[in-house]
């Protein structure tokens, strides 16, 4: 399989406010599920590790508590304060289970790296938590919430700045939540999960918030992990050319773009996990040491996972997991094959934002090459909404300003110059007088550059400057989903559901 752009579609954040993407269709997102659901639940041929996929599904989806005979509708983020194109997923999901009869979760990763965790409104930001390991924590879990002081002086901050604002911002469900972690001391990742959650629940969205850390413990996900570190040299061959097929259809001359291949040589392969060290709080890119013809998974600490090629299914899933407990550490998912996981093992539907798309064309060609199965289709979609202060203003655009101000210097002495530049061209090269007719040129252009056409022209355009990075704030698409209004968020849903009626 190659995944060529054009299988899928040239994806866009729309620029207007309050649009929205929705790819493909509605009614092929609803067509869709339900075949991914038929082909999933028949696909007994496709074999992980030994398991049937149908069985390893079974399993998976009743580890998160889900009934394995309803459609199952899922996104997932990271736990950070993610923008509206972000957000409008759940209420994506909530729409297509709502059509479905179905459940829709949201998985919320909380194993990676932690980003995005400034509350930042026009002209102001702050930290989500006082935790000093927000700048260098390996995964997020590992940052504890805000302690109730701290919490306190952000919900000051901010109210005092959005009482200059024309409308409720709909942020009070998410810092009473978050109040209520801070007393608690739970984690961060699992207090934003629930926060955001709130805001959600009061918009009228219903769906399941689920942490993913204990899911990456479970036998059902550690048997796909098996059955990857098992032919871990066929997985990695796969996975690379893949990501050249991506490479290529796309034009991108880079090697790590969408993500780096995985590093393969005679002592080891590379595998797509990160192996976390869960007592020291610290992860490395896994891989499998070759010994003796065997793959090992070694620790820091010398002990050893043997892939032993008659051990497997749910036998080798047990030990693994056992072994993990054991030494305290974990084999968390990266990007591909955590959606991999996701869209082959839990979900019906799977919904992305449009990054998550681009990755999930070469989740694709690894699913088709390495599984020999047609992958699910999944959905895309975005939306737009930028601060409410932004609507009505037409956007500052700094070209037009940057040509004028090139036409006015390059039309500073400009018949003079060409006829200057000719009768240097006359003169030996290397002359005193070629020489002192250059620099003179350059003289008189430089004083010509200091005149009242470029001072008046640097004046409106310092203005505009100005202006335009105060727009830049109210333009931003990235602030915070909550610190919108309620009525431009229900909205929002409003148009979702219209779009599936």
């Amino acid at each position: 399989m190659n995944s060529t752009p054009s299988r899928y579609a040239q994806w866009k954040a729309p620029a207007e406010d309050g649009q929205f993407l929705i790819w493909p269709s509605p009614s092929q997102i609803l067509t869709d599920a339900h075949e991914n659901c038929r082909r999933l639940q028949s696909a007994s041929q496709v074999k992980i590790d030994g398991v049937p996929l149908p069985e390893l599904r079974k399993a998976a989806r009743k580890f998160i508590g889900h009934d394995d005979d309803q459609p199952l509708i899922a996104t997932g983020h990271q736990t950070e304060l993610y923008h509206p194109g972000v957000w409008v997923k759940n209420a994506l999901i909530h729409r297509i289970a709502e059509k479905l009869s179905g459940r829709a979760d949201h998985f919320a990763v909380d194993t990676d790296g932690p980003k995005h965790l400034h509350l930042r409104w026009p002209g102001g930001s702050r930290e989500i938590t006082d935790d000093p390991a927000i700048a260098g924590a390996p995964w997020s879990a590992l940052l504890r919430c805000p302690t109730p002081g701290y919490l306190q002086e952000l919900r000051a901050d901010f109210d005092h700045e959005a009482m200059t604002w024309e409308f409720a911002p709909c942020i009070d469900p998410f810092f009473d939540s978050l109040g209520k972690a801070a007393i608690e001391s739970t984690s961060l990742s699992q207090a934003l999960t629930v926060a955001v959650h709130q805001v959600d629940r009061s918009l009228g969205l219903r769906y399941r918030a689920l942490t993913m850390s204990d899911l990456w413990l479970s036998e059902p996900y550690l048997c796909y992990v098996h059955h990857l570190l098992r032919s871990a040299d066929d997985f990695a061959a796969t996975y690379n050319r893949a990501l050249a097929a991506y490479r290529a259809s796309h034009g991108l001359k880079t090697s790590v773009r969408p993500m780096p291949d995985l590093r393969v040589s005679s002592q080891f392969f590379e595998i797509p996990f990160w192996l976390d060290d869960l007592a020291g709080q610290s992860r490395d890119r896994a891989k499998l040491e070759i010994s003796g013809g065997h793959y090992q998974l070694r620790l820091g600490n010398g002990a050893v996972f043997e892939i032993d090629g008659k051990r497997t299914g749910w036998q080798a899933a047990a030990e693994l997991a056992d072994w993990c407990r054991q030494h305290q550490v974990r084999l968390a998912p990266r990007a591909l094959t955590m959606t991999l996981f996701f869209r082959l093992c839990l979900a019906d539907q799977f919904v992305h934002g449009i990054g998550g798309g681009r990755y999930d064309q070469v989740t694709d060609d690894v699913i088709q090459r390495h599984f020999g199965f047609e992958p699910p289709k999944f959905a895309v979609t975005t939306a737009t909404l930028y601060f409410p202060a932004a609507l009505g203003q037409r956007r500052i655009n700094l070209r037009p300003m940057l040509q004028e101000g090139r036409r006015i210097r390059h039309g500073l002495l400009s018949k003079e110059k060409m006829s200057t530049v000719r009768k240097i061209e006359t003169l030996p090269r290397y002359s005193r007088q070629r020489q002192d007719l250059f620099f003179d040129m350059h003289r008189r252009l430089a004083a010509e550059s200091n005149g009242p056409a470029v001072q008046e022209w640097e004046r409106r355009f310092l203005e505009i400057q100005r202006e335009s990075l105060r727009q830049r704030e109210l333009f931003d698409r990235e602030l915070f989903f909550a610190i919108q209004p309620r009525d431009r968020l229900e909205q929002m849903i409003d148009r979702c559901s219209t779009a599936f009626s």
